[in-house]
């Protein structure tokens, strides 16, 4: 009889250990990327997890016989020795001198594009229709190794700082942010709608754990059809009982950007190279009030018309203000009006107009929001009211307040522009796996 014994013998060899293999026999499996022949020697490309693999075939040190099967996409299993291989810029690369090819799968097609070169050269909604085929780029895929070393590094850090990950619903009675931007759902005859964040659930978990997180998406039915919305994306939230003020929410995101970026740097160098990454340094990040911001845009900028918020071109203006005053790719901004931000966030006592609130604007584009919320049950009522809103509808939302809750607050990062603002790209839709806008359902 079998037993199952959750053990998987490795019967292949990681790139990463080639230099502990040298001269040995050893066997990867991957896909043919790419085939170059030349007169009495061919160079067969394997991509593998992570790498590219080089292999060498020729006569002189294989009794194989290269086939019509061994085609790009092909899977492949291929053994052979490593050698040492010489590269341009001196550094230690390996390769593999092909002694056999077990062809595994075959392609029905032709890929419709190219992806054996080095990044893919076609239209983005080319890219996009054909996203299965176009991730398979080793350059594609690089942002999607990086962009899950950023979720790595949020769920680590804030697991270090004794925060519970939790999971909450994407069906909800009632949209956390207000505002029609919501999507409704019928829901066995009940109007429902999908969360536009976790943050009526986290808020009610923190006296149950004090600290917690969630990485999760969230949907916003906003019909913006530019180079930075998305209509599904994945927020990385946090909140956090028993702070002293808002500014210990913003300590704990610097906290956890520094640790995301040491961590890219170091354990995801191979994407950071291949991307050209450009890591930024942060020891700590510079604050600067709304109304003081807003005059600095007014004095720069022509023709700004909203004063109660910043347009693109003011956020692409403070990430430039923040580099040169204080070296900094990141710039806090606080105290945003009353009146364009969640019923939830807490008025400031001394200035009931504005609130104990942020944004965090990276290289010229917010990225978090955030700030402390209202904990007593009739500050919450009231402020409900005074927006037009029915506290009934918010019954189960207000057991928190009603019940008691410690002074909090949190955060919510977009994961998508954070890495599209990482690494240069001008539509966060190449930092996206696969896009849901207001164009795009499919692939």
């Amino acid at each position: 009889m079998q037993e199952i014994t959750g053990v998987i013998p490795s019967l292949t060899t990681p790139y990463r250990e080639f230099g502990k293999h040298i001269g040995e026999v050893v066997a990867i499996k991957g896909a043919i990327h790419n085939i170059r022949l030349m007169s009495d020697i061919a160079f067969i490309l394997v991509r593998t997890a992570r790498e590219v693999v080089q292999c060498v075939y020729s006569e002189e040190f294989s009794d194989y016989r290269l086939g019509g099967d061994v085609v790009e996409q092909a899977a492949a299993k291929v053994t052979g020795k490593v050698v040492k291989s010489e590269t341009r810029d001196g550094s230690e690369r390996y390769e593999l001198q092909i002694h056999d090819i077990e062809i595994l799968s075959t392609p029905a097609a032709v890929p419709p594009v190219v992806i054996s070169k080095k990044q893919v050269v076609c239209d983005l909604s080319v890219n996009l229709d054909n996203r299965p085929v176009t991730l398979r780029n080793p350059k594609e895929r690089a942002v999607f190794k990086l962009q899950e070393g950023i979720q790595r590094g949020f769920r680590e850090y804030l697991q270090s700082q004794n925060f519970t990950e939790i999971h909450t619903p994407k069906i909800n009675f009632a949209g956390a942010e207000g505002g029609t931007n919501v999507f409704k759902l019928d829901y066995f005859g009940k109007t429902v709608f999908l969360a536009q964040s976790p943050q009526l659930y986290k808020q009610a978990l923190v006296p149950v754990f004090e600290r917690v997180f969630e990485i999760g998406p969230v949907f916003r039915a906003e019909h913006h059809d530019t180079s930075r919305h998305l209509n599904e994306y994945i927020s990385m939230d946090f909140e956090m009982g028993y702070i002293d003020s808002f500014t210990d929410i913003m300590n704990m995101e610097t906290g956890a950007l520094k640790y995301i970026m040491n961590l890219l740097k170091t354990e995801y160098a191979p994407e950071v190279e291949l991307l050209k990454a450009e890591i930024p340094e942060i020891t700590s990040i510079p604050c600067i009030k709304f109304k003081e911001a807003k005059e600095l845009c007014v004095k720069k900028l022509k023709n700004i018309t909203d004063m109660k918020d910043f347009e693109p071109e003011e956020e692409a203006f403070l990430g430039k203000w923040a580099k040169q005053q204080f070296g900094s790719d990141f710039l806090f901004v606080t105290h945003y009006l009353s009146k364009k931000r969640p019923f939830y966030t807490m008025d400031d006592p001394d200035d009931p107009e504005v609130t104990l609130s942020f944004d965090l604007i990276f290289r010229g584009i917010e990225i978090t929001s955030g700030g402390q919320r209202i904990h007593d049950y009739n500050m919450q009522v009231e402020k409900m009211k005074r927006l037009g809103m029915n506290p009934e509808e918010f019954e189960t939302y207000l057991m928190l307040h009603k019940y008691g809750a410690p002074p909090h607050g949190g955060l919510g990062l977009g994961l998508e522009r954070l890495t599209m603002h990482l690494l240069g790209f001008k539509n966060v839709r190449y930092a996206t796996m696969f896009p849901r806008d207001i164009n795009r359902v499919t692939p």
